[in-house]
């Protein structure tokens, strides 16, 4: 994580802590809100309670998984001061007046989910649709046996929790993911690092999904990881994780010989910032794979600039930067950490393009 002065220095400290603030209030969060429904509850009619008794316990339930939870995040946040190499934060003794924001608390939450995407069996249909496309196509244009695979090297910008690199990495190229948010850098330093064995953990991700649910057991059902030992990889495997601003950490022209970007170049406040360094950084001959919406992530935060080019316009840049498209599909369904149980599902119609650069 790069910085640039003391006053840098601090900001990043507070916004470390910030993070690592929003995991430990996580109980306390989802507790308050079990207990304003409780409340609320106590002060219906007495016949109104009754015909209620199974919604009570239904919330009791949720109180459970929550603990669970807790534990979990214990677990992920129990390192982290050590994350960094080049940073010591003290992660020991909350400052309170470093508050998680709403948007942190809900950060939590979808990082729940996002080990359930991308570490356990139920995520298993999503990352088929999103991850297998780009793996095939890896070993589409770098086949074993044309030339040594670990000397091919693929870079995964917004890794989230490492899969796809590790994927990657598992079939013998050499993968680096990079990950610049914080909750995604606690979970996968967790996942990747500290858990051992298959399914050793259990968390519950749809704990806060109070609306649109059929089934009391639908809320409460718990998801086991990882699905398969992070530690397998073969000893010769060349896989890392690196943490920093995409922008700020890939500066050296002329490097990777493919770069896998998944739901990711609409993280980006402008599109083509990220696009001409993916440009900048492949070699010659070097293929970007992208799969993914334009969702475009900064386009409603407050206080942020975005610029939210339609698709037709990210062609024209893409090529505009001397890409050359050499597939192209529109339409492909994909999820994000969706609730396959939820009432009200998302689907995104996502496209899959391959570039050479010249």
């Amino acid at each position: 994580m790069g910085n640039n002065g003391p006053a840098d220095d601090v900001e990043e400290k507070e916004h470390f802590q910030r993070i690592v603030n929003a995991f430990r209030y996580y109980r306390s969060f989802s507790l308050q809100r079990l207990a304003a429904s409780e409340t609320y509850v106590s002060t219906l009619p007495q016949h109104h309670q009754k015909l209620l008794t199974s919604y009570r316990s239904h919330l009791e339930d949720i109180r459970t998984c929550v603990e669970h939870n807790y534990e979990i995040i214990k677990l992920i946040t129990a390192d982290v001061a050590t994350l960094f190499e080049n940073v010591k934060h003290d992660a020991g003794q909350v400052k309170s007046k470093v508050h998680p924001t709403m948007s942190d608390m809900e950060k939590v939450q979808s990082t729940l989910k996002q080990i359930v995407r991308d570490w356990s069996k139920d995520g298993e249909q999503e990352r088929a649709a999103c991850y297998d496309p780009i793996i095939e196509e890896i070993e589409l244009k770098f086949p074993p046996g044309e030339r040594a695979l670990e000397q091919v090297q693929i870079l995964v910008p917004g890794a989230g929790l490492g899969r796809l690199a590790f994927e990657i990495a598992k079939r013998g190229y050499s993968c680096q993911g990079n990950e610049f948010s914080l909750f995604m850098l606690f979970a996968s330093n967790f996942v990747l690092n500290k858990c051992q064995g298959v399914e050793t953990f259990r968390v519950y991700p749809w704990t806060q999904q109070f609306v649109n649910t059929l089934s009391a057991a639908d809320v409460t059902r718990g998801s086991s990881f990882p699905d398969l030992d992070p530690s397998s990889l073969p000893r010769h495997a060349q896989f890392s994780m690196a943490a920093g601003d995409f922008l700020e950490v890939y500066t050296e022209a002329n490097t990777w010989d493919c770069i896998a970007t998944c739901f990711f170049i609409d993280c980006a406040n402008n599109i083509v910032s990220f696009i001409e360094t993916i440009y900048k950084i492949l070699k010659n001959g070097g293929i970007w794979i992208n799969l993914g919406p334009l969702l475009y992530h900064y386009s409603d935060i407050p206080g942020e600039n975005s610029i939210e080019p339609t698709y037709e316009m990210v062609r024209e840049i893409v090529q505009g930067l001397g890409f050359i498209i050499e597939k192209e599909r529109t339409g492909v369904k994909t999820t994000y950490s969706q609730n396959v149980r939820s009432m009200l599902k998302y689907e995104y119609e996502s496209v899959f393009f391959v570039c050479r650069k010249p």
